[in-house]
This record gives C-alpha cells, sequence and structure tokens, in this order.
C-alpha cells in the first residue's frame, strides 16, 4: 500500500474528575489549517519550522480501477514516483536529492492516492522542482515501467504470498468483507490482472484522473509567503475533467460466522477477525468507540486489554489489537496511518501468530487464543466498560494521542483527512481531548450497542493443515492449552471457560484456499 519512492533520510498528568481540564494542565492547541476549498488547497503553517512539508492528494484509488486492470491506481503511482520525467532520468533524479538528504514517496489506499515529500528549506527551490516534475512531468518511459511492473510482479507472486502472513490475514478479511465492491481488491491488484496492465493503461489512467479539479495541494512548515499558492498554480497547469463518482461499498454484514484458512506450511497462525461498522471518523460516537477500541486493544501497546489476556498473562504470541478503523502495515508502525481515509470501515481484532509449544498443539492454541479475544469482545460488547476502565483509558488517550501528530508530515496528512472527512478547523488532532472529555460509560455502551452487535463475523486464518483446523473449529471441542509452569489458579479457572466458548462455525462456511492462488485473481470463485 505504502511504499517510499527515493531515497529517503531521512510521566502521567494529574488525574481529576472536576472541572473541563480532566487531566491537569489545558491540551496544547495544534496549528490549525486553511483549506481554501474553491481552490483545492491546504496550508499549514509553521513559520519556525526548518522544514517545508508537501503531500498531494489525488481523488483516486483501488476503488478506480478498472475490472480487469485491478492495481493500476497503484502502479501508475507507483512508476510516477519511482519513474523518469521529461526533464530528468530516474538516476539522475536520485543524484540530486542525495545530496539534499531527502525524498519523497507514494500511497495508494481504497480512495486516495498521496505523493508526499519533506526538505530542508534551504534547499526548498531545487526539491521542488523534482518533485514537481515527477507528478506533472512524467516521461512514461518503457524501461522505468518494465522496472516498476517487475518489482511489483515480484511482490503480488512472492513477497505478498511469503512475507508476513499476519499482514495477509487482514488484507483477506477485508477482501472477504468487501466481496463484489472496489474495496475488494488489494491496492496493489491481482497476479492476473496486473500482468495484463501496459503503459498505455497507465498513461490514459494518469490522462483521465490527475486532473486539477481532481486533486487538492497541501503545504506546511516554513515555507515562504505565497509559496503554497505558487504550488497550487503548478498543478493548475492540469487538465480539467470528470472521474466518474463511485458509490460508496456495501460490505456484506455475515448472519453466521465465515471462516477463511489459507493452506501454508508454517509453525505459526495469525489470526483476523471482523464485521463491518456503519462508524466513520467525525461521527458523533467516534469517541466513544475510540474510547472502547483503545481499552479492547489498543495497537502495539501493552494497555490493550487483548494483550494483556492473550500475550501477558498466557504468552501466546507477541500481540493482540483491535481497530475501528483500516490499519495497514501494523507491523510497521505504532500511530495510527494517515491517508487511508474511508467511507466504509471494519471492527477488526488482529492476533499476531501463535506457535505451537509440541508438535500437535498448534491449532487448539490457535483456537483458543481466538476463543479468547472473541469472549472478551462478548463481554464488554454485553456488560460494557466499568466507569473506572472508561476514565483510566480516557487518561491514557489524553496523554497518548497527543503523540499522533508529532511531525510536520503527519500534522499535514491529518489536515488532508479532515478535508476528506468534512471534519472542520481546527480538525480532528485538535477536537481529541474534547471529544474525549464528553464520553461517559453510558454513551460508550449506546455506542457498543448499536455499532457492534453483529449477527455474525468473518474469521482468517493462515496455517499449515488446514482441514485439521476446519474440523476443530465445525466440532467446536474444548481446546485447553497447558503451560511450561504453575500458573495462578485465577488464570486455569478462566481457562476453562475460555477453551470452552463457542464459535459456531458450520462446515459449509468454512473454505479453504491455497497460498499458491491467494489474489491470484478475484475470489469470488473460491466462494
Amino acid at each position: 500500500m505504502k511504499r517510499t519512492a527515493v531515497a529517503r533520510f531521512g510521566g502521567l498528568a494529574a488525574f481529576s474528575l472536576s472541572g473541563l481540564a480532566l487531566w491537569g494542565s489545558p491540551p496544547p492547541v495544534p496549528q490549525a489549517a486553511r483549506f481554501d476549498e474553491k481552490r483545492g488547497l491546504i496550508e499549514l503553517p509553521e513559520p519556525h519550522s526548518p522544514f517545508v512539508a508537501f503531500n498531494i492528494w489525488v481523488k483516486v484509488g483501488s476503488q478506480n480501477d478498472p475490472p480487469g486492470k485491478e492495481g493500476l491506481a497503484a502502479l501508475t503511482a507507483a512508476l510516477l514516483a519511482e519513474g523518469s520525467t521529461r526533464e530528468d532520468p530516474y538516476e539522475s533524479i536520485l543524484a540530486k536529492l542525495y545530496p539534499m538528504a531527502a525524498g519523497y514517496s507514494y500511497s495508494v489506499d481504497k480512495e486516495m492516492t498521496v505523493f508526499t515529500g519533506r526538505v530542508h528549506r534551504d534547499n526548498l527551490d531545487n526539491y521542488y522542482a523534482l518533485f514537481r516534475n515527477a507528478l506533472l512531468s512524467p516521461a512514461f518511459k518503457e524501461e522505468d515501467f518494465a522496472r516498476v511492473k517487475s518489482q511489483t510482479m515480484n511482490y503480488l507472486e512472492r513477497g505478498r504470498r511469503y512475507g508476513r502472513d499476519e499482514e495477509l490475514t487482514k488484507e483477506l478479511l477485508f477482501a472477504l468483507a468487501y466481496r463484489g465492491t472496489p474495496y475488494e481488491h488489494p491496492e496493489e491488484g491481482y497476479v492476473e490482472s496486473v500482468s495484463s496492465i501496459t503503459l498505455e493503461d497507465v498513461r490514459d489512467f494518469y490522462a483521465s484522473t490527475y486532473l486539477r479539479n481532481n486533486l487538492v495541494v497541501a503545504v506546511g512548515g516554513g515555507y515562504p509567503e505565497g509559496f503554497p499558492s505558487r504550488v497550487r498554480n503548478d498543478f493548475d497547469r492540469l487538465p480539467e475533467g470528470r472521474v466518474p463518482w463511485v458509490p460508496p461499498p456495501r460490505p456484506r454484514t455475515p448472519e453466521r460466522v465465515e471462516v477463511l484458512i489459507v493452506e501454508k506450511p508454517t509453525d505459526a497462525t495469525p489470526v483476523s477477525i471482523g464485521f463491518p461498522i456503519h462508524l466513520l471518523r467525525g461521527d458523533n460516537d467516534f469517541f466513544d468507540l475510540l474510547v472502547f477500541n483503545s481499552w479492547l486493544g489498543e495497537h502495539r501497546n501493552s494497555f490493550s486489554h487483548l494483550y494483556q489476556v492473550i500475550r501477558e498473562r498466557r504468552g501466546m504470541n507477541y500481540g493482540d489489537y483491535s481497530y475501528i478503523e483500516a490499519f495497514p502495515l501494523g507491523y510497521a508502525t505504532q500511530q495510527p496511518p494517515v491517508n487511508v481515509a474511508r467511507r466504509s470501515q471494519l471492527f477488526e481484532i488482529w492476533l499476531r501468530p501463535i506457535s505451537n509449544t509440541t508438535p500437535t498443539d498448534l491449532h487448539p492454541r490457535v483456537v483458543f487464543a481466538t476463543r479468547a479475544a472473541l469472549r472478551e469482545l462478548d463481554r464488554v460488547v454485553r456488560y460494557g466498560l466499568p466507569s473506572e476502565e472508561v476514565e483510566r483509558t480516557k487518561q491514557f488517550l489524553w496523554n497518548y494521542t497527543v503523540h499522533w501528530g508529532n511531525t510536520l508530515s503527519r500534522r499535514l496528512a491529518y489536515a488532508v483527512d479532515d478535508v476528506f472527512y468534512g471534519i472542520p478547523a481546527p480538525g480532528y488532532l485538535a477536537q481529541i481531548r474534547p471529544g474525549l472529555e464528553r464520553v461517559t460509560p453510558e454513551s460508550v455502551r449506546e455506542a457498543l450497542r448499536v455499532h457492534l452487535r453483529s449477527p455474525g463475523y468473518y474469521l482468517v486464518f493462515i496455517t499449515r493443515n488446514a482441514r485439521e483446523l476446519k474440523d476443530l473449529l465445525v466440532r467446536g471441542a474444548p481446546t485447553p492449552i497447558t503451560y511450561p509452569g504453575p500458573q495462578p489458579r485465577e488464570i486455569l479457572e478462566e481457562d476453562q471457560e475460555i477453551a470452552r466458548y463457542p464459535i459456531p462455525v458450520r462446515e459449509e462456511d468454512v473454505r479453504i484456499l491455497d497460498i499458491s492462488q491467494v489474489f491470484q485473481r478475484p475470489m469470488g470463485s473460491a466462494w
């Protein structure tokens, strides 16, 4: 989804329940971005910063890929960011960027394509000329296209299938939930679809979607006066046109438990669990679910309840997390990703790979961990969060979320996402602390009732001996686990409940797919 394009170098506050300032001193107010809707221009002035950051948002994504050409949006962006321009060959671009200790990158998600970069203002003019030319003056050389496409095919055929299983389960979860919609296919496309893409396809996609009225220019930092307008004027050289509107996807809420098991030789099994939710950033109850989700599964953080239950108390894997917004490439970052804004989201639980401790206990351990996660979700949806846990989580987020905008580039990216979601100034980052102050145990309970009472859910596993795992799930037999040493009595008693927690799986609702066929083509035939 996101790849770096060229060389890039580059104590808790006091707790109180009185008054509006719940936890000590008033929050710092982030610098508000200015959005000129008519021009499609975002300015984030930070005069004391020695850097200038760019974020060019093209309003297309993988949802705009033509049928049979899935991956075209991503391949187009890759060729722009990693190819020659009419002014400079690619090798020369790399050579010029190196002494600036700078670079630029691209990201393609379901609905967004962004090109980002940052440079010291002393090198602004030289850097901007290269950045601008990459987007406005691409050479579309056959040799660049062959190189970029070959790298993409290598990823599709090898890297995606045989790299990080835990990330692959997440992609497969989204493919299941969004079957038959423009969100179904991964951003990079399928093996067969990308192999059919030609340089002419890329040229045509660029010409029909990279339009001056279909992009937003965002500039932040210590830039000279008038510089953002200069950038916007440059991008106004693009032609005007119309990109066909893609309606929001309508994912299917499962009525039962639907399971996909990918057959692959492996000693550890990741798990993804999820279902669609009707919640977007900016909704009235968004912060209620933000608090719930942080308590249940804050990403890569020991504060997470699932982390404590599965990893800390039982030592079963590296981490266990949950999400109310898409969180791609979670293995690579702790902070929430930016510029992956979407008009539809899943609630998702991600169990990082669970390994065997004996030659025969892999699948019982995997099912046990899955049961533990589902049991914790069921309990909190049924009974809500105790008031002390709500307040503890609000305090955690009060301090933790200030780091989400810790760089100029991230603050600028959040400003772009604000425009996507229609969040007014001063923007999402500035709204977090006031939003947390409004959250109560009752509002969290109501948000859980509205959004997380799904009749069914999707389960995705990648494992060896897939049929054995299928049989274990369908039989529903208890899956106790053992420990290398003594455990507290309360843990062992709870283990008995977890080992029997029901996962009602029917044989006809389980599909097995060999790893060699994963994202070879659309998955419709597998279901």
